[in-house]
């Protein structure tokens, strides 16, 4: 088969390819970096002629053109799988909603349950010789989304990483009704959040020490993880390996120092595995056609199965408060939606498992509101409309700049005098009022 004959026949324009798209249709523009540009502003242009046509997204890097004239949502509907800051002004402008999951579960999302997938438009990287467009920077779950798309039409973009993969990491020219060759935009980058805090520093000081040589790390993103990245870099840990969920900055980082070889790993062994990766351009030129990194579908890196097979796993992960059950929110501020629980339940279950795993999930014990005011993220139950991320249950290490307690084995008003001993010292006197009052506090629990 002549593949370059059969690309220079699908090849067309942004503007012909969108005019597959009809009113009532399912649209996915997939995931994160993939989002697509050229084919997105040709969709934009159509918008008057277009009513109900639903689009499927997720961490969005980006505001797509679709949603930026101030009537899109009499023709636009997005629905995001994981909420980034994009998402949440989308939502937020009445025109969007959020798709509750945990990550892992996203590819039989749309093999058993979704009810359409009627185009499917994405960046790729440019063919290759065997007729493959890469998937790059976000395997997850594409090639379930590819599996059930009655069009798949792809954005060529030459600055998109090609990055190895275990599988559904690619599609065939034989299978994409149209090829568009876009601009060839810079691929967007996400902040590592600044500098590590005094706070983010004394978190990663309690964190790093309990992670062994040999351990497998998956980091969530935020200034925490990054700075326990950082100081793992400096540190003298040495043969770690990478099984995770987002691939960030801080890998590359312990990788350049020689922290990252994969050769105590069960699975995969010498291999960085991720869903998909978002950062700086550093990390997607280390990335691009590296053999020590590899890309492979959310169900399989957060697979609780697949995690809890390697040994020594270390997951490390943000919140946004707790309460004194030991109940986890890291993914709503009430009932604003921030995020979404993505994999951090499955990791937090999965490095449990594991023969020496841990689980550690981080944050301030404080955050100062828009008025100045400090408030505690400690908290007696969670606020109303909050979500539960993590249930009590299933939660492990909890680490503030205060201390680091593991909620294993603790009955409630263990699990309240732990958690109180490392809030906020301002807040621990009405915490344990609080705590009485839900009686799940002892008179002869230590102040």
């Amino acid at each position: 088969m002549n593949y370059q004959e059969l690309y220079q026949q699908k090849l067309t324009t942004a503007e012909e390819a969108v005019k597959v798209v009809k009113s009532g249709d399912w649209v996915d523009y997939t995931w994160c970096c993939s989002h697509p540009v050229a084919l997105d502003k040709a969709l934009a242009a159509r918008k008057d002629e277009l009513f109900d046509v639903k689009v499927r997204g997720g961490v969005t890097m980006w505001m797509p053109e679709i949603c930026k004239a101030e009537d899109a949502g009499d023709h636009f509907t997005w629905h995001s799988w994981h909420c980034t800051g994009v998402d949440r002004k989308i939502i937020g402008k009445g025109m969007g909603y959020f798709g509750p999951m945990r990550y892992s579960e996203l590819p039989r999302f749309y093999r058993e349950h979704l009810e359409s997938v009627d185009v499917v438009m994405l960046q790729t990287t440019p063919m290759d010789e065997h007729g493959n467009f890469n998937f790059g920077l976000s395997c997850s779950h594409l090639g379930a989304v590819i599996s059930r798309a009655k069009c798949i039409i792809v954005e060529v973009n030459q600055n998109m990483p090609w990055v190895n993969g275990l599988t559904d990491t690619e599609v065939n020219i034989r299978d994409v009704a149209m090829v568009v060759e876009g601009d060839n935009p810079d691929i967007a980058q996400l902040g590592g959040g600044g500098a590590a805090s005094e706070v983010d520093i004394a978190v990663a000081n309690l964190v790093v020490p309990q992670i062994p040589n040999g351990a497998c790390l998956q980091l969530g993103i935020g200034g925490m993880p990054n700075a326990i990245g950082a100081m793992i870099a400096q540190s003298d840990l040495k043969d770690l390996s990478v099984h995770t969920e987002m691939y960030v900055d801080a890998f590359v980082a312990m990788a350049e120092a020689g922290k990252i070889t994969g050769r105590h790993k069960a699975l995969d062994r010498g291999r960085q595995v991720f869903a998909f990766a978002a950062g700086s351009k550093k990390m997607y030129d280390y990335v691009n056609r590296n053999p020590e990194v590899m890309a492979a579908p959310v169900e399989y890196t957060n697979d609780v199965h697949v995690v809890s097979q390697i040994d020594n796993f270390i997951s490390i992960n943000n919140a946004i408060d707790m309460d004194l059950f030991g109940q986890v929110n890291a993914e709503s501020a009430g009932i604003k939606h921030i995020s979404g629980t993505g994999g951090q339940l499955d990791f937090a279950m999965g490095a449990y498992q594991s023969k020496g795993g841990k689980s550690f999930i981080c944050m301030s014990s404080t955050i100062t509101d828009k008025d100045g005011n400090l408030k505690s993220r400690i908290v007696p139950t969670l606020t109303n409309g909050s979500i539960a991320t993590d249930p009590r249950s299933c939660v492990h290490y909890i680490v503030t700049e205060y201390g680091m307690v593991n909620m294993k084995g603790l009955s409630t008003w263990e699990r309240a005098e732990q958690i109180i001993n490392i809030a906020h010292p301002q807040f621990r006197e009405q915490l344990i009022a609080d705590a009485e009052k839900m009686h799940i506090w002892r008179r002869s629990n230590k102040k």
